[in-house]
């Protein structure tokens, strides 16, 4: 070969190498997880199970048909037809596809340093809500982190256990029930706060209470959740007994708005206070809003009704085996009365991603 060639081959190969190299860094970049684990303390929208093993409590969804768009086709205690927003976040940020929850039984050693779920259904911010539920009450779901942080110690040691906490998504859903149980349907709390701005005030210093819990073990990076248009939810529609046409309600609508408002406010303040952490405000609002007011948009068809059984009250117990579900799950957008079908938790969960990425870059 002629010194001419053997240089052409050489730089031929040098820059097949080069690319192949460099393809090869692209594609480890985009599969790399963002963080090293994702945590999940809250209500139904992220309980990924925990109430399957927690006896007391009156919702559970590892009944048919909850779980029927899962690979396996079986309920394991999501309120959904499939995938939780958490399940879609954790995906996105290539984590894990699913989070099982700290209470399953044999959960792996890869399960715990990557990360679980301590949320239960029925639970609030306010003790109260959870008195009704019997959930594991949002106060409470530390104790389980507690027991978590000891288990991941004796997995990975105790430094590398603290940098895997300090690096962690955590998320943190709830407030819905609060209001729902507490003040909206059931008006247990309005004697005590006769305004709505009132009970607001108190659930949120009963969040920064939380978030200053979390902190002190060990957390860094805390997302939280807003109020959903509440006056949506099918049965909140419902309650309203003279709602034939089913219209949101809006004076609920309005006080998540003021609420959102009040929690962004807030948020900035904690982070302020907690040196070292970053605080991140979900607007799930915005993104369910635009929903219900633009389905055709997203590919949806029914907003005011749930895709089980008659879709107007049905949730946890009363959506069972005997009742009849909509042709089509992901052309609604609540799957149940009161939780969204596993399309629109992959709509906000992705709307969220980009949020997260936007703040991870800052």
């Amino acid at each position: 070969m002629s010194p001419s060639k053997t240089i052409i081959t050489l730089a031929l190969f040098i820059a097949t190498t080069l690319v192949a190299f460099c393809n090869a860094n692209a594609a480890n970049a985009t599969t790399q997880p963002l963080f090293p684990a994702i945590l999940i303390f809250g209500d139904s929208t992220v309980d990924t199970g925990n109430n399957n093993y927690h006896i007391q409590t009156i919702f559970k969804a590892q009944h048919f048909p909850y779980g029927v768009d899962l690979p396996n086709h079986r309920a394991n205690g999501r309120f959904s037809n499939g995938k939780l927003i958490s399940d879609v976040i954790a995906t996105n940020l290539n984590i894990k596809e699913f989070v099982p929850p700290f209470l399953q039984p044999n959960l792996s050693d890869q399960d715990i340093v990557t990360g679980v779920c301590f949320a239960s259904a029925g639970a609030g911010y306010d003790d109260l809500t959870s008195l009704s539920t019997q959930a594991i009450r949002v106060s409470d779901q530390p104790k389980m982190f507690k027991s978590y942080i000891a288990r991941l110690k004796s997995i990975v040691g105790d430094k590398k256990a603290m940098e895997i906490i300090s690096n962690a998504l955590v998320v943190v859903s709830a407030g819905p029930n609060d209001f729902i149980l507490n003040y909206y349907d059931i008006p247990s709390r309005r004697l005590e706060f006769p305004r709505i701005s009132d009970y607001q005030n108190f659930i949120l210093k009963r969040l920064h209470k939380f978030v200053q819990e979390l902190y002190s073990l060990g957390v860094r990076n805390i997302m939280v959740g807003g109020l959903p248009p509440m006056g949506c939810l099918p049965i909140q529609m419902t309650a309203k007994f003279r709602n034939i046409l089913r219209f949101c309600l809006e004076q609920e609508n309005r006080d998540s708005v003021l609420y959102n408002q009040k929690l962004q406010k807030l948020l900035p303040q904690i982070q302020a206070s907690l040196t070292g952490s970053k605080l991140l405000y979900a607007n799930v609002y915005d993104p369910m809003m635009d929903i219900i007011q633009n389905p055709s948009k997203y590919g949806f068809k029914e907003t005011k009704r749930g895709c089980c059984g008659t879709g107007f009250l049905e949730t946890s117990f009363m959506c069972n085996v005997f009742s009849p579900t909509c042709q089509n799950h992901s052309e609604f957008v609540f799957f149940d009365s009161i939780h969204p079908s596993e399309a629109t938790y992959n709509y906000m969960g992705n709307v969220i991603d980009k949020a997260i990425r936007g703040w991870i870059a800052a």
